[in-house]
């Protein structure tokens, strides 16, 4: 079983910055895509940010120039750095990572706990 553990979450002024972290622990796995997403109050789980197995990301259109999608593909990790966070930017950040697991290279859509991010002075 592959689980995902993500942390760095808390409370932040705007204009300030955290950086999220996702490790993936398990047996018999390889891990493909990874990304973030966010779920706001009330509101659908949406894109944050993707990052690809070569490391090629990907950014929705309201943290770019802002987030930074990074990932260790040794340590099985994939961080989210956020910068210039405003207050809209609140909301439970999930992780997600695309698994293949061995013998049986059943292929999974694996999630994290989540991660409460507050924008707020």
């Amino acid at each position: 079983q592959v689980q995902l553990v993500e942390s760095g979450g808390g409370l932040v002024q705007p204009g300030g910055s955290l950086r999220l972290s996702c490790a993936a622990s398990g047996s018999r796995f390889s891990i493909n895509a990874m990304g973030w997403y966010l779920q706001a109050p009330g509101k659908q789980r949406e894109l944050v940010a993707t990052i690809t197995g070569s490391s090629s990301p990907n950014y929705a259109d309201s943290v770019k120039g802002r987030f930074t999608i990074s990932r260790d593909i040794a340590k099985n990790t994939v961080y989210l750095q956020m910068n210039s966070l405003k207050p809209d930017d609140t909301a439970v950040y999930y992780c997600n990572a695309g698994v293949e697991t061995y013998p049986d290279y059943r292929h999974l859509a694996v999630w994290g706990q989540g991660t409460l991010v507050t924008v707020s002075s």
